[in-house]
């Protein structure tokens, strides 16, 4: 049965996965960057870029596996972009032409969009009637594969709270930000898994008990 997976969720060891003080010129917040170098220092973390080399261990398999079996994506408003309000613009996400994702993205908001067609397959379809029908729109599109929970903190945490999650990974890595977004409250019917490490962040990975 297809799954709603949360993979490569970068926090800090105390509990946020973005810094205070997100806008259009600091996305992730007051060190919230720091949160994500280790991804880019993996061979598929540099090729979501079109980069090349990088390493191959046990934090490059971790990021590769956030893209196997996956159909769809589902994020926030707030993941795609700093717009409030109705869309102005032309703004078409932070990830350029070419995003990384290559299949249908489902972003949730109070303002109706018209889908928007980017390059490399990925197309981001602006969904305003509730989660639940996010989730469904976002199934379909997958095609019996996975969805992948993209963020950010805050549609995390509701997709969590109403136990909609079926696996989440999270990045711990070794910094302290002090304040920012977390992406949940409680675990409770939650199951842990062995913690992994063996590079730059400690993997924890939850599934449903």
């Amino acid at each position: 049965m297809p799954r709603l997976r949360v993979h490569c969720l970068s926090m800090s060891l105390d509990g946020f996965v973005a810094g205070p003080d997100q806008g259009p010129d600091d996305p992730l917040g007051k060190g919230g960057p720091g949160l994500h170098e280790w991804v880019f220092e993996t061979r598929a973390g540099r090729a979501m870029t079109g980069g090349e080399g990088g390493t191959e261990g046990l934090d490059h398999r971790m990021v590769a596996d956030g893209f196997t079996g996956i159909g769809a994506t589902l994020m926030g408003r707030n993941m795609f972009g700093p717009i409030r309000g109705p869309w102005t613009g032309d703004w078409q996400g932070w990830w350029g032409p070419n995003p990384p994702y290559h299949h249908p993205v489902f972003v949730l908001t109070h303002h109706p969009r018209e889908p928007l067609e980017m390059d490399g397959g990925t197309t981001f379809h602006f969904i305003t009637d509730g989660l639940e029908s996010a989730l469904e729109q976002a199934f379909a599109a997958a095609g019996g594969q996975d969805v992948r929970l993209g963020g950010g903190a805050a549609t995390v945490r509701a997709c969590l709270d109403k136990k909609l999650v079926d696996d989440l990974h999270l990045a711990v890595v070794p910094m302290v930000l002090g304040t920012g977004e977390q992406p949940f409250g409680s675990l409770a019917g939650y199951r842990a898994l062995p913690v992994e490490s063996e590079g730059a962040v400690a993997h924890v990975r939850f599934t449903k008990a």
